[in-house]
């Protein structure tokens, strides 16, 4: 990678960081006003910046070729394209919020892999917030600057995503899970700490390359706003899990009525996994994460074969409990497995996938991290 001198030939007045984050449990719950329980990673986007007093934004990433430069004063919705417009979306929506930021020279790296459902997106959208705000001396709550680069991702580069990924990003701690109610916008801090048991998350990338995600993901949320509709309720949320088969019995398609059965019961197992967890009982949570991963295959049908073969073959050999994580469509898998078994699982499912034919796996730490910070 080309220094920050080599590129923007000056030196950087400092650099922040944002990082990615597993969901633990309570997947598409979160733009149905509902329940998730994601864990930030040590992988994260890095941004070393410096101060520009012309008004322009400058943006390179050790990931792409050359440098993209645009005027903050013409910033809109569609002005900058491709991966830059995640940068000019984050300075785009400070702005909108009243922020005065000014010019910047941003240099992006990563050890983040993109398009394993980590959330590489909304960490590059929060790294660029920080480090906007930071190279201005502005101080502001972790939770808006989340509101904002979720408003940056929704308005300026056109994705339907919900909340949870930047709350993650902004707003975990190390060592915890981040329980975080949509609805009332609160949070709590779960310790999450599998090695004090004797277990080991492990993060396997399946390496499938995403399938029609942005329409199906698109697709699932219009599913669950028609259902809220038909139902005469605000969000998913509002149906009770007691409720839910009276609820299911007034809808009229089939389709719709597995949609809505997944995310009532998927909030229900983040209830669960929680209380388990506040009682140090994190062994327990493993059929939660398993029962999890049957319900986006059979009812938001969000799964693909390296998921599904993935899954098996973690159980197979022995995991406490495992499912897909993220969007779907392709990304990772979790895995709760006995740490004297992880090596194990892992041939499990890499032996699997050659059976398959599928590409190797790639497998990441999953230490429960904090979230975005300065670094220099």
């Amino acid at each position: 990678m080309s220094s920050f001198e080599d590129v923007f030939g000056t030196a950087p007045d400092g650099s922040w960081r944002a990082p990615g984050r597993v969901n633990l449990i309570g997947e598409h719950t979160d733009y149905n006003d509902g329940l998730v329980l994601p864990i930030a990673l040590p992988n994260r986007i890095l941004i070393t910046a410096s101060k520009r007093d012309d008004g322009r934004v400058a943006v390179a990433s050790s990931g792409h070729d050359g440098v993209i430069e645009f005027a903050l004063e013409s910033l809109a919705p569609g002005s900058v394209g491709d991966w830059a417009a995640y940068p000019a979306g984050a300075a785009w929506v400070l702005r909108e919020a009243g922020y005065a930021i000014g010019g910047a020279n941003l240099l992006v790296d990563s050890d983040l892999p993109s398009g394993a459902g980590l959330s590489s997106s909304a960490a590059l959208l929060c790294a660029t917030s920080v480090a906007l705000l930071g190279l201005h001396g502005i101080e502001a709550d972790p939770a808006e600057v989340a509101r904002l680069a979720q408003k940056a991702e929704n308005q300026y580069v056109g994705a339907p995503v919900g909340l949870m990924d930047q709350m993650a990003s902004m707003c975990c701690t190390a060592g915890h899970a981040l329980y975080f109610d949509i609805r009332a916008m609160s949070t709590d801090q779960i310790p999450f700490d599998p090695p004090a048991d004797d277990l080991t998350l492990l993060v396997v990338d399946v390496k499938a390359p995403h399938r029609h995600v942005d329409g199906e993901y698109a697709a699932r949320r219009k599913s669950c706003e028609q259902a809220a509709a038909e139902l005469g309720v605000p969000a998913l949320r509002s149906i009770a899990f007691e409720d839910l088969d009276a609820a299911l019995a007034r809808l009229s398609d089939d389709v719709v009525r597995r949609r809505v059965r997944h995310v009532v019961t998927e909030i229900r197992r983040v209830e669960d996994a929680v209380a388990l967890m506040r009682d140090g009982k994190l062994r327990e949570v493993g059929p939660l994460f398993t029962a999890s991963h049957a319900s986006m295959r059979d009812d938001f049908e969000i799964t693909v074969p390296e998921l599904d073969v993935a899954v098996d073959a973690a159980l197979a050999a022995g995991a406490v409990g495992a499912r897909m994580t993220g969007g779907g469509f392709g990304g990772c898998i979790i895995a709760l497995v006995e740490a004297s078994a992880a090596d194990n699982v892992l041939s499990a499912i890499e032996k699997a996938f050659a059976e398959h034919g599928f590409s190797a796996p790639a497998s990441l730490a999953a230490t429960p991290s904090a979230g975005a910070s300065r670094v220099s």
